[in-house]
């Protein structure tokens, strides 16, 4: 009953003449795959061009309400829907395939197909909406200010949606034993198996699981993710090595989380709450058990970063302003003030 949760989660890349995640909504025109070039410089997106601070920008502006009625935004969001249901299906394919082949080190061989599956993702997704195919990217964009908070909900939305068509098309083809066997490659923090005395239940203890979500998901958005946010970096790199190393700090995590907790019914760190809720509505049960852990660890991993970013040095990660859509330019703005 040995189960591995994968990661999937993507951040928004360009290429060589390309601004990297910057305001996401200066590169993608309304969620279209055009990508804007742009010079090495970084835009100050709530400068005017006489480089002071404009006017007062409004609690429904900083928080993007306008998304939810831009027609590009739900087109783009359908990239976000594909994106994640190909992910499910593919990774939940790789996990169930390789345990059923029986190799001596399965962990290892999942970590590096997962890898590999999550680069050419990136690769197809990032131009029609910036490839997050994750909640946890797109909410840590909208704290960062990269994308509206609108937005985000919008990618969220459909990311879960498409986790669930996933499920649904991986049910279709695998028989009902295998589905019994790894419950559609579900998040699990424990499960109940039949003992010599009676049901006994396997897995790790629900501290150690969320510590594990809250840390695996900050590394992943320092390690990998940082390098998106970062456009000086995204665009010495490249837009296939960025997305490459991406790849591979996601197929460490999963390597490294299943392998030193190395308990059955655990199966690994989620650090993507959309592929853990989908299985998880399509199947049931136990997959309901703790579901919440693959939710609350990623979301306070995306706040650390968050505050993280605001410690740096201003001039090492963003421009002097900001992204007008930055969490403490919104609050901001609730209560009338301008930053």
């Amino acid at each position: 009953n040995t189960r591995i949760n994968y990661l999937s989660f993507l951040p928004h890349m360009a290429s060589k003449n390309i601004v990297v995640f910057g305001d996401e909504e200066n590169q993608l025109s309304g969620g279209t795959n055009r990508v804007q070039t742009c010079s090495s410089t970084p835009r100050k997106n709530t400068i005017d061009d006489e480089g002071k601070k404009p006017n007062f920008l409004s609690f429904s502006e900083r928080l993007g309400v306008q998304d939810f009625f831009s027609l590009d935004v739900w087109r783009a969001s359908m990239g976000e829907l594909l994106g994640s249901a190909v992910l499910v299906f593919m990774l939940d394919t790789i996990v169930i395939s390789t345990f059923e082949s029986d190799p001596k080190m399965p962990n290892l061989i999942i970590s590096i197909l997962i890898a590999i599956v999550i680069t050419i993702l990136l690769l197809a997704v990032v131009p029609v909406s910036g490839g997050h195919i994750n909640p946890v990217i797109s909410f840590s964009a909208a704290l960062v200010g990269i994308i509206s908070m609108s937005r985000a909900i919008i990618y969220i939305l459909a990311q879960c949606i498409g986790a669930i068509l996933g499920a649904l098309a991986l049910r279709a083809v695998v028989s009902s034993s295998i589905e019994d066997t790894f419950s559609l490659g579900g998040c699990t923090v424990t499960i109940i198996v039949l003992g010599p005395n009676g049901p006994i239940t396997l897995g790790l203890e629900t501290a150690q699981a969320l510590w594990l979500e809250i840390f695996c998901t900050f590394v992943f958005l320092f390690a990998s993710i940082w390098m998106a946010y970062d456009q000086r970096q995204a665009k010495a790199l490249g837009h296939v090595t960025v997305l490459s190393i991406v790849g591979v700090v996601l197929g460490l995590l999963v390597f490294i989380s299943t392998t030193v907790t190395a308990k059955k019914g655990y199966a690994g760190a989620g650090i993507n709450p959309a592929r853990c809720f989908g299985p998880a509505i399509v199947r049931g049960g136990h997959l309901w058990d703790g579901h919440w852990i693959f939710w609350v660890g990623p979301t306070i991993g995306c706040v650390a970063f968050y505050v993280y970013t605001k410690i740096i040095p201003a001039k090492h990660f963003n421009a002097e302003y900001g992204y007008k859509h930055d969490f403490v330019g919104v609050v901001m703005a609730l209560f009338g003030s301008n930053v």
